[in-house]
């Protein structure tokens, strides 16, 4: 285990950063527990002229739990269900996935 990989489990486990979840691949079945960090940021959105301000969900997952995560895929996380959207992206050392979702 490299000392990123040991930070990345060190940094899932804190209750304070990561939440448990269920990950549904392909959007069914019963759902692979799973840890995530969940971020909200402000999106702005043009539309002609006009400026939209929405939210958003962004999940932070480990490969290691999820590895097959794509598009369309559910993640349940207290008590509320969101669609992965967009292909998930990797980082550079390839243990956490990032993925953009909407409440479904």
């Amino acid at each position: 285990m490299t000392a990123f990989a040991a930070a990345i489990d060190v940094l899932f486990a804190d209750p304070n950063l990561a939440l448990p979840a269920l990950w549904h691949a392909g959007g069914a079945g019963p759902g692979q527990p799973i840890q995530i960090i969940r971020q909200s940021p402000d999106r702005i959105t043009g539309f002609g002229e006009s400026r939209f301000v929405s939210g958003s969900a962004v999940f932070q997952i480990r490969m290691a739990e999820a590895p097959t995560l794509a598009s369309g895929d559910l993640i349940e996380v207290a008590g509320e269900a969101f669609t992965v959207i967009g292909e998930p992206l990797r980082d550079g050392e390839r243990l956490v996935w990032t993925a953009e979702a909407r409440a479904s």
